[in-house]
């Protein structure tokens, strides 16, 4: 399985951006994982007849969709899920036994996502119900994913 980290522009905290290429690291001893910085994904503009059904999505947002088909989409949303540590573990333990092949995780800017967008997700996933900053939201979700794997593993790491 491979894992991307899709976000909005560049990580503005450098000590935030070590500690994402950290954990990048660590993940790597359980999956192969990339962090991919795109602009613009985000944004909206006005409706028009597409190959979403008069969805409207920004060149780059249709380009980011189409880059993904085949992967099992999860992007960051405060309407999404929230879970539980041991439960995101489980889940990317399912999603590792069902042949998923790539996940990718959706990290938006200060405006999150369109409602088009959302509903291409195959899942909306809360980290918390607190307003969290891009830098700060993928910096989490990199720990979680670290710690989903140990708990699988059983490492020291998650207790």
């Amino acid at each position: 399985m491979r894992i991307r980290i899709i976000r909005e522009g560049k990580p503005r905290d450098a000590h935030l951006c070590a500690l994402q290429s950290d954990y990048v690291r660590r993940i790597e001893h359980f999956v192969r994982v990339g962090i991919e910085e795109r602009s613009g994904i985000g944004e909206t503009t006005k409706p028009s007849k597409s190959r979403q059904g008069g969805r409207a999505f920004t060149p780059a947002g249709q380009r980011l969709l189409d880059s993904l088909r085949g992967s099992r989409k999860v992007m960051l949303d405060p309407r999404g899920r929230e879970w539980t540590s041991e439960e995101f573990a489980k889940w990317l333990g399912d999603r590792t036994l069902d042949g998923t092949r790539e996940l990718a995780f959706l990290v938006g800017g200060d405006r999150g996502f369109p409602a088009a967008m959302r509903d291409e997700a195959d899942l909306l996933l809360a980290l918390s119900r607190m307003t969290l900053t891009h830098d700060w939201a993928c910096t989490l979700l990199l720990e979680q994913i670290y710690r989903g794997f140990t708990i699988l593993r059983g490492y020291p790491y998650a207790r």
